[in-house]
This record gives C-alpha cells, sequence and structure tokens, in this order.
C-alpha cells in the first residue's frame, strides 16, 4: 500500500529503512519503483490464482503454515502434464527455472525410495 508523502508514517518508516541500508537505500528504493512500475496492477490476475488455488482449499476450514508449505512444495514439483508450449509439458516449474531435472518428490521430502529387488 502507498502511503502518501504527507503523512508521518511515511517519513519514520522512510528513516527507519535509511538508517537500515545506509548508502544502498537510494538504489534498493529506486529498484523498488522499477519493479511496482513494471508490475501488472489487475484484479483478474488475482483471481485466476484463487480460482486454481481454491481446488485445495475446499477441504480445510483453517489453512496453517505446513499445509500452505506443502501445497507450494507440491505444486512448485508437479509435471505439466499438458501445456501449449512443448517446452513445459512433462517438466515441473521448478525444473523450468533451474533447468536441471530434480529427484523424486518423495526423496526432496526425505523420504527413502523403496526398490524391489
Amino acid at each position: 500500500m502507498n502511503k502518501s508523502l504527507s503523512t508521518n508514517v511515511y517519513w519514520q518508516k522512510w528513516n527507519q529503512l535509511y538508517k537500515q541500508l545506509s548508502d544502498k537505500f537510494l538504489k534498493v528504493k529506486e529498484a523498488v519503483e522499477q519493479a511496482m512500475k513494471s508490475t501488472p496492477r489487475a484484479s483478474s490476475l488475482v483471481e485466476n490464482l484463487n480460482s486454481r488455488l481454491r481446488n485445495y482449499f475446499f477441504l480445510r476450514k483453517h489453512l496453517n503454515s505446513d499445509y500452505l508449505d506443502l501445497l507450494r512444495f507440491f505444486l512448485n514439483h508437479c509435471t505439466f502434464r499438458s501445456s501449449r508450449v512443448t517446452e513445459r509439458k512433462g517438466k515441473s516449474p521448478t525444473e523450468l527455472m533451474s533447468g536441471e531435472k530434480h529427484p523424486h518428490w518423495l526423496s526432496m521430502l526425505g523420504f527413502e525410495l523403496f526398490q524391489r529387488a
């Protein structure tokens, strides 16, 4: 949320950040302003995300951070079954971002995979 430049809260936060970041403050401020200018602001983006996540929330009345962490892990490591972009098919978001294939998700959670002899 943007605070008006004329409020005391704005300048108090400004001074607090300036003390913490010292000479890096202006560069960080400029980078944040640039990121805000290049980030689309549309409720349709939020509605799209909500509609995708709603399917995972219908059985739970309360969502705690453990559940959300597990859901984030699942969504980042679940492979795309289909995609308009052929390079995405059969790969997870993590694989697409890193460019590397990752191990089985159970191994990543610390479980030992059972292998038949």
